[in-house]
């Protein structure tokens, strides 16, 4: 079966390269500025895999990713090292580089073999740093780099007193580099256009949230990138890997917010099936759900509003009260018509996750479907607001989650708000704070019914097909996937830009692939615009890429 599906998949994105190349003409924009963005803890980690091989441990903490407008992937244009951070790369890199030297791996990664184990050999030395510090930096080092690492391997061979002690440093230097840290995006002479190097970057950790392999840096090398043809042949070879899902993963893990899993709890008490490894797997059986409809079966993206079709665990299945013939692993399954489940936003990974410890919450549900789904920010409560009445799921009189909220909005400084994010969080009042489904609260009846945009509903099911009808259900995706892959908001010139997207996602079927690939073949996605005080230097305005230089002059 899931074989079948593969094969229509691939079938499918070399249709829409077809498609791709009748496209209507693009509407040029002027671009935005070049990003400095440092690399998430995950894409250091595929990096490191990418890089080395999966036999490399990555061991050690992160410093936290900043959400800035919606995104993680914009906050990571927005954010520096801290001198406890790189303490925290040093360490980690340092480890990283004696495994890459070890007797274990040398073989495989160092290759070349020096001509004495106690003294130095500039010439292996090159090699390895030239090899390894093209995929680092994901550009060929320069004479100076090479130069200069090269230098600091001679010096530490002859302070330690080894070959691979001196090597192993030198590789543990490149891995501190604000070069590989950081993704610096670099320009054509006339500074419009994102040179070769850096649009491979971009494209890569767009479409895979992985480093360029070896063939799109050859690539780039080559030329291929600056022209339609070349890019053309790269974006299909990208989207027809099965690494796309991969990318996708990350990009709705970062539209849903979904390193809220990490600080998700339960009250043990009130909900007994919650365990983490029910969160960890709520988390995957969202990735799961939209993955399998976007990329192997691709579907309409506004049918994940709707769909019935999901992965269980045994682990899931007993918080979703159906049976898993699975004892370890996952297995299809299809929530039958008449279910009260249909759609993401009825699955625990999102009733659950935007729920408190120990009761569900309308207004956190409704805010999510606001600002995550829609893009609509709804405004923070005031810090005197009264919340006892909302809280008290015992109150003899507000019996139900409605009752308590429409009491609640009596508050004339609460009424807005929630005005816009209760209608919509009561619809999906039949999940608990678990995520468990319940026809009553307190011994009453729950009513689900509600309206959104003035589009009436009677139950969560009923929600998700509204949802999906919506205009800003569609513009919001769009948004966000622009926005991810170039790490920053709109720019002020790009509004008709945006305008077509939206079109031409909706003109082909709102399947998601058609969109990654209208934006990595589009000149907007590599255009730049003009940086004020540039004065030729191409890192003259990015903060984070000077203090990480002079902090690894520093170690040095």
């Amino acid at each position: 079966m899931f074989e079948k599906i593969k094969k229509a998949s691939v079938a499918a994105v070399a249709v829409l390269a077809v498609v791709g190349c009748v496209a209507p003409p693009e509407i040029l924009t002027d671009g935005g500025p070049p990003t400095v963005r440092r690399l998430t803890a995950e894409q250091y980690r595929q990096s490191i895999t990418d890089i080395f091989g999966e036999n490399i441990t990555v061991a050690g903490r992160f410093e936290p990713d900043v959400r800035v407008d919606g995104l993680i992937a914009i906050g990571t244009a927005q954010v520096t090292v801290t001198p406890s951070g790189f303490e925290q790369y040093n360490s980690i890199g340092r480890n990283i580089a004696a495994q890459v030297v070890s007797e274990e791996h040398r073989d495989r990664l160092i290759g070349c073999k020096p001509v004495s184990l106690g003294g130095a050999d500039d010439a292996c030395v090159r090699e390895v740093l030239g090899r390894i510090g093209r995929l680092l930096y994901r550009r060929p080092l320069t004479e100076v780099e090479l130069d200069n690492h090269t230098d600091i391997a001679r010096a530490a061979t002859a302070k330690l007193g080894g070959f691979y002690e001196g090597l192993e440093f030198a590789i543990a230097g490149l891995l501190v580099a604000p070069e590989f840290l950081f993704r610096v995006e670099a320009t054509v002479p006339n500074g419009r256009e994102l040179d070769a190097y850096s649009k491979a970057t971009r494209l890569s950790f767009f479409l895979w949230n992985a480093p360029p392999d070896a063939e799109l840096l050859n690539a780039a090398a080559r030329g291929d990138l600056n022209n339609t043809r070349g890019l053309a042949v790269q974006v299909d070879r990208l989207l027809n890997s099965d690494r796309v899902a991969d990318g996708v993963r990350a990009f709705f893990a970062d539209m849903l917010g979904f390193e809220e899993f990490d600080k998700l709890a339960k009250d043990s008490t009130i909900y007994p099936a919650f365990s983490l490894r029910v969160a960890n797997d709520s988390r995957e059986q969202a990735l799961r759900t939209i993955t399998h409809h976007l990329i192997d079966l691709q579907g309409d993206y506004r049918d994940l509003f709707t769909t019935r079709r999901t992965f269980l665990t045994r682990a899931l299945g007993a918080v979703y009260r159906v049976p898993v013939g699975v004892e370890n692993g996952w297995e299809p399954y299809e929530f039958g018509a008449n279910d009260p489940r249909a759609g993401i936003i009825t699955q625990i990974g999102f009733v659950g996750l935007h729920s408190h410890p120990g009761r569900s919450s309308a207004t956190l549900r409704g805010m999510a479907v606001r600002e995550l789904l829609m893009c609509q920010k709804v405004p923070l409560p005031p810090n005197n607001v009264d919340f006892s009445v909302v809280q008290d799921t015992d109150n003899p009189i507000y019996k139900t989650a409605r009752d308590r909220l429409t009491a609640h909005r009596s508050e004339p400084m609460c009424a807005g708000c929630h005005k816009i994010t209760d209608p919509i969080g009561l619809a999906l009042e039949n999940f608990d704070g678990l995520g468990q489904f319940r026809d009553t609260e307190n011994g009453i009846a729950i009513d689900a019914s509600g309206d959104l945009e003035g589009k009436s509903f009677r139950n969560a099911a009923e929600l998700g097909q509204v949802l999906s009808g919506l205009p800003a259900t569609v513009s919001c995706v769009v948004d966000n996937t622009y926005r991810y892959a170039v790490g920053r908001m709109f720019a002020p010139g790009e509004s008709s830009w945006r305008s077509q997207l939206i079109d031409d996602f909706s003109e082909n079927g709102y399947n998601f692939t058609y969109l990654l690939r209208r934006i990595a073949l589009s000149s907007a996605f590599y255009r730049i615009g003009e940086v004020e005080n540039m004065a030729g230097d191409k890192y003259s305005y990015n903060r984070p890429y000077t203090i990480e230089t002079t902090q690894q002059e520093n170690r040095s």
